[in-house]
Formats: C-alpha cells, sequence, structure tokens
C-alpha cells in the first residue's frame, strides 16, 4: 500500500476491522499485545478491540510503524490468516489522534445490542463512485446509521438522521419504520464512519425482506475515493479520537468537542468524560465507530 506524502516527523492514522471467527479472542489480544509493544518506539498509540466475531481497531503512528503493524495483521503467521484481505483506511494526522496503546478483549467489537447476528453475511456492498448515483434514486430511503451528533456535524445531502444517542437504538428506529418502507416498496441505504456498524445491521436486516444497501468503507473512504466528494457531503465528518472532526480531503477541521456536544442533551456529561480521559491521556471514549 503506497504512503502518503507526509513529511518526517507526521503522523499516520489507520483504522481497520473485520469480521472474522476469532474462537480464543484473548490468545488474538496476547499475540496483539506483544505485535505493538515492538512499535512503541515509533510511538504507536491507539486502541484495538478483539471479540469472538472479529476486530476493530485505530492506531497512529510514524509511517513506518503503521506500515509494519498492517502487514504483521496481514501476513504473521500466528494469526493463521485470520485477517486476510483486511482493509486500512488511512489519513494523515497533524494532532496525535490517542494518548495511549491499548487491546481490549470485548464481547462485540461494535455493540449492537442482538445476540446472534452474523455480520459475515451483510446487505448489498456499494463502491464510492456508485454510491453516488445510488442516493439520488427516488424509491431510496437513505439513513445515517451513527450518532445524532454526528449527523449534525456532517452528513450525505437527503440522508435522515433516525435521531439515536447510541448505535443500540439503531435496531429500534428501523423496526419501527420497516412495515411502511416495505408498503412503499421503498430500498434502504446506509452509510457510516467507516463501515462496520453498517455491515452489522444489514446483517442484522437481511431477513426483514428490504433491500438493504451498504456504502464500501463508510464515509471515510468516500472521502478518500471521491475527490469531489463534497458534492455530495454537507460539513464535515466526526471522529472518535482526539483529532475531532475531518473534512472531505481527510484534514483535520478546527473543530471542537465543545461545539460538538453544545447541543447534546447529555452534552454536558460527554464533554467532561472526553476532558478528563484526554488528562488522563487516554483516547476519546465509543471506539466501536468505524
Amino acid at each position: 500500500m503506497p504512503l502518503l506524502c507526509l513529511l518526517p516527523t507526521a503522523l499516520l492514522h489507520t483504522a481497520f476491522y473485520k469480521f472474522t471467527p476469532l474462537p480464543h479472542p484473548e490468545q488474538v489480544a496476547a499475540l496483539l499485545r506483544e505485535l505493538v509493544s515492538q512499535q512503541r518506539v515509533d510511538g504507536l498509540t491507539g486502541s484495538i478491540l478483539v471479540a469472538t466475531e472479529g476486530i476493530n481497531g485505530m492506531l497512529a503512528g510514524t509511517p513506518e510503524a503503521v506500515n509494519r503493524i498492517e502487514e504483521a495483521l496481514l501476513q504473521d503467521p500466528a494469526f493463521a490468516g485470520a485477517f486476510t484481505g483486511m482493509v486500512f483506511k488511512r489519513s494523515a494526522c497533524t494532532t496525535r489522534p490517542f494518548g495511549k496503546m491499548k487491546v481490549h478483549v470485548k464481547k462485540e467489537i461494535v455493540p449492537l445490542g442482538i445476540d446472534g447476528v452474523d455480520a459475515r453475511r451483510t446487505g448489498i456492498t456499494v463502491s464510492p463512485q456508485d454510491w453516488r448515483e445510488l442516493i439520488r434514486q427516488p424509491d431510496l430511503v437513505l439513513l445515517d446509521n451513527r450518532n445524532s451528533f454526528e449527523y449534525r456535524l456532517g452528513h450525505f445531502e437527503g440522508a435522515i438522521d433516525p435521531q439515536v444517542a447510541n448505535f443500540r437504538d439503531f435496531p429500534a428506529y428501523v423496526r419501527a419504520c420497516a412495515p411502511e418502507w416495505k408498503a412503499q416498496g421503498k430500498r434502504v441505504a446506509m452509510y457510516c464512519t467507516g463501515g462496520i456498524r453498517c455491515e452489522k445491521t444489514s446483517a442484522w436486516m437481511l431477513d426483514m425482506d428490504l433491500p438493504v444497501y451498504q456504502l464500501e468503507g463508510g464515509i471515510l473512504n468516500y472521502f478518500q475515493q471521491m475527490p469531489d466528494a463534497g458534492r455530495d457531503w454537507r460539513g464535515e465528518c466526526f471522529v472518535f479520537d482526539n483529532r475531532v472532526a475531518l473534512d472531505t480531503r481527510l484534514q483535520e477541521t478546527a473543530r471542537t468537542l465543545e461545539d460538538v456536544y453544545r447541543d447534546e442533551p447529555d452534552g454536558a456529561w460527554r464533554l467532561e468524560r472526553a476532558r478528563r480521559l484526554a488528562e488522563a491521556g487516554h483516547d476519546q471514549p465509543e471506539k466501536s465507530v468505524t
């Protein structure tokens, strides 16, 4: 994978996930901790979640450190090919995104709150190039599969805000609206920051007798693949790290956490929590967002 054009002192951010069976996530986590510890000389920081359903991570470091960690995830025999084909979404950093390096074992790498969802079985994946045409179709319901504060900061033109405060609230919205969508002969298209929330949601929705589409690689991949993404996107894209928000060129903006949480019902709590974590040297919470 070619490197971005960066100054020698610049940091590179990489986000990745894969739904793949990991019967012994504790063992995988131990291997990952050993792997990332080898890169700390280059200041590698971030967060990796491991569960029986797969892996979800966001890391930042020098381009050399990021290259090494990505190559190891894809090629190290210790992982027995579990992460073969995993896609990495990269962006340059001005602000250091994370304060520490953490590897955690969780029940889910993205908590939908519904048991038994196999996210390897998903809806129809749409490339960024085809997405632009799809979302202009009159029989389409375009859903923003993120929290409301993320939607308000930026969204695709014509998208619906389901007005949820947590990803686990999204299924209730879909259940309530699905009968009307089916009665109207609608198709459903969803997008999220990096694709992971849509993969899990679309897998759950497959039995609803609704055509379901998802944006390949999410918003970040759209920005990366479409130089004129501003034709379709309004505003900025929130990222759950210290950079706060990116524009359609994957560049950091001047947005602050105060801006993001100001009008949220629980905004004071979210802001205070973010400040405490930042002071403690941790990255921002709610990491399952790619």
